[in-house]
């Protein structure tokens, strides 16, 4: 056990890096089990970086007309916002925290906004602009055909502990994006840090997003 009046000072987490690719509905068992063990005192809170082989995934908030015959499984999952992608060469961040242990009154919209910080510092370090817009969930980037899409965001908060996270596009195959409508906007499209001539791998943006964690939260 650790001590109280130390865990005062101490907030305490732990990383996870798989270097295999994950099946979704194994994630989201691990998910679900470290929140009931966060909520239980029994683990640290989870910062979890990942790859999915190729799969859809529906928001809360999924209109099935965002479906366009895909090719891959699609599932249902209790997080916020629509339908999106995950597969190969897209790097996906699963974040279990104590909303309760970070901020002095817990606040859904805050920890979005520090997730959006989050990505936004960890592009800048690989000289990638990245962008919010109001309106639209995720960041954005500014390219010669127009804005696209780099990273989505879809979190679940139960017991103020959050799971689920962020998925940031390093070299995946962009055209599995067309078996949906991404997030539900049709009229933008989705780019990789490979698409915008970045030279910058899996790891660096490993150690981007390591890095300013601690500037954020």
């Amino acid at each position: 056990m650790v001590n109280k009046q130390f865990y005062d000072y101490i907030i305490f987490m732990e990383w996870l890096i798989s270097p295999a690719q994950v099946l979704y509905e194994d994630a989201l068992a691990l998910m679900e089990g470290r929140v009931e063990d966060i909520h239980e005192g029994r683990a640290e809170d989870l910062i979890w970086l990942l790859e999915h082989p190729p799969i859809y995934t529906a928001g809360t908030s999924a209109d099935p007309a965002d479906l366009r015959d895909p090719p891959f499984p699609v599932i249902e999952t209790g997080r916020g916002g629509e339908y999106t992608y995950h597969g190969p060469g897209q790097r996906v961040g699963y974040i279990m925290l104590n909303l309760k242990n970070r901020q002095q009154v817990p606040d859904i919209k805050k920890y979005v906004w520090q997730l959006e910080e989050w990505i936004i510092r960890s592009l800048g370090r690989l000289g990638v602009a990245g962008e919010r817009r109001t309106g639209r969930i995720g960041i954005w980037v500014v390219t010669p055909e127009g804005e696209k899409k780099i990273a989505a965001i879809g979190v679940r908060i139960r017991h103020w502990i959050t799971f689920h996270g962020i998925s940031i596009n390093v070299n995946p195959d962009l055209a599995h994006f067309g078996g949906i409508v991404p997030c539900g906007i049709a009229e933008y499209g989705v780019t990789s840090l490979k698409e915008l001539g970045v030279a910058g791998d899996m790891a660096a943006l490993d150690h981007a997003l390591r890095v300013t964690w601690e500037e954020v939260f």
